[in-house]
């Protein structure tokens, strides 16, 4: 018969899941997917205590793998559109562009900004990563720019363009979890999101100062001349650019914007730069490669040829073998029980605006490091804390607000979440090289729980929402 788990159990689990993780990750540099599944046998070995069998195991295991299909599917899209954007010429031009106007002492500055005018244009963070984030990592190297830091802030204006965007999944979320209207969401998230990304602004401008003449002209030029051999740069290429942001702009889902675009990048590529349209659907499964250049006198150096032969549905498959192993331990978790009890122990002492707020953040920290996606933070700590904010007479936007500092902000910080095994493969630096130079990701969590306790930013609940 089934019981409901003590604190110390439920608290166990995730304990006993960062102790595993950090310690096989971090000092053995054992797979982070074999770790979430012993961490998972913990997890199963609290259930059965509690009361459950390994079918109910099972089935909140399928049931949390089902609310992840949507993230597979972007995913597998991204992967496609990487692979059609290589082929088209689309990313190569952001990078033949960049290598031309970027200043390096301005680099930094400039990563964050073109990233989150990409993904407040796309929606999606992870979309403006893995087009104009693997463009601009490809500029950084050439400029000398330590890729830490070049992904720090890559990272930081793609979550940034992600949370402010209309089109954004979490933003329609949070919005619709806490039944706030999304403007209002957007508006409440400057107060912390803007502070946190000028505060960001100013430490990449002054780190990027060191860089000032550290161009190697001889090599930039070089990948410029290999750039221009294999595509015709003209306004062509940014078709594919230009279709997914009017897709997006006349609400059309993200998934089928993905496809469109890139269905116009194998045309493009296939009568713009002279390839075999074959090899245009080749690179949707395989990404693109050098081999379907037809034209090449002469073999492409080590360089160019890392950043071209990228994209393709295969790979993709890490992530999508990780999210398994991910969502196998947050089903057993949520199954037994133990995320609902942690969370009402959290909420269990509040007396003040500013705990109620701590409380919120805690227990989207708690959530992030149990779940590894933003969306069960929203979902969960959401729909438990909504009355709270309710009952004390704060405006729900705080909540919703709160939920994105807390969840959409700090998920790319945690290695074994999706998000954070996404921004490591497509970039190819790891979370422990860019985590510092994330600046806004962090500062937003600092800024919250400060605005809670001062009441500065805080607004009081006067009229009813639309939801």
């Amino acid at each position: 018969m089934k019981r409901q788990p003590t604190f110390l159990e439920s608290i166990s689990t995730i304990l006993v899941m960062i102790v595993i993780v950090i310690t096989g990750f971090v000092v053995f540099d054992i797979p982070i997917q074999a770790l979430l599944i012993l961490s998972s046998a913990y997890a199963a070995i609290i259930a059965r205590r509690v009361g459950l069998k390994w079918k109910d195991l099972e089935e909140g295991i399928t049931n949390r793998l089902a609310t992840a299909m949507p993230a597979i599917f972007i995913i597998l899209s991204v992967g496609i559109i990487v692979g059609t954007w290589m082929y088209s010429g689309t990313v190569p031009a952001l990078i033949y562009y960049g290598l031309e106007f970027l200043n390096p002492n301005l680099f930094l500055v400039s990563a964050f900004i073109i990233a989150a005018i990409t993904s407040v244009a796309t929606g999606t963070a992870w979309g403006s990563a893995s087009t104009a984030g693997i463009a601009l990592m490809a500029i950084g190297s050439q400029l000398n720019i330590p890729a830490g830091m070049a992904a720090g802030a890559i990272i930081a204006g793609a979550v940034f363009g992600d949370k402010m965007s209309p089109l954004s999944d979490t933003t329609n979320l949070a919005a619709l979890v806490t039944k706030v209207n999304i403007f209002s969401h957007i508006r409440a998230m400057i107060w912390t999101t803007v502070p946190a990304s000028i505060i960001g602004l100013i430490v990449w401008y002054f780190a990027g100062l060191q860089f000032k003449g550290s161009v190697n002209t001889s090599q930039v030029n070089a990948m410029l001349k290999e750039l221009s051999t294999i595509y015709n740069i003209n306004f062509f290429v940014w078709l594919p650019l230009i279709i997914i942001i009017v897709c997006l702009l006349f609400k059309i889902s993200t998934v089928p914007s993905m496809l469109i675009s890139s269905i116009s990048a194998i045309i493009i590529g296939t009568f713009n730069n002279g390839f075999n349209m074959t090899d245009g659907f080749k690179a949707t499964f395989d990404g693109f490669n050098q081999s379907m250049v037809p034209h090449l006198d002469n073999s492409l150096s080590d360089k160019a040829v890392s950043l071209i032969e990228q994209g393709g549905m295969m790979s993709m498959t890490e992530i999508v073998v990780t999210i398994f192993c991910g969502y196998a331990f947050a089903g057993i978790v949520e199954r037994a029980g133990c995320l609902d009890v942690i969370l009402n122990k959290i909420s269990s002492n509040i007396n003040s605006v500013g705990t109620l707020i701590l409380a919120t953040v805690l227990g989207g920290l708690m959530m992030v490091l149990a779940a590894g996606v933003a969306s069960v933070v929203i979902i969960m700590v959401g729909v438990l804390m909504m009355d709270m904010y309710n009952k004390m007479g704060i405006d729900r936007s705080n909540l919703s607000r709160t939920l994105e500092d807390s969840g959409t902000m700090i998920i790319p910080l945690i290695p074994w979440g999706t998000s954070g095994i996404y921004y490591t493969q497509q970039l190819g630096v790891s979370v422990d090289q860019f985590f510092i130079w994330t600046v806004p990701c962090y500062l937003c969590v600092l800024f919250a729980i400060f605005y809670g306790f001062t009441g500065i930013g805080i607004k009081r609940a006067k009229v009813n929402h639309e939801s």
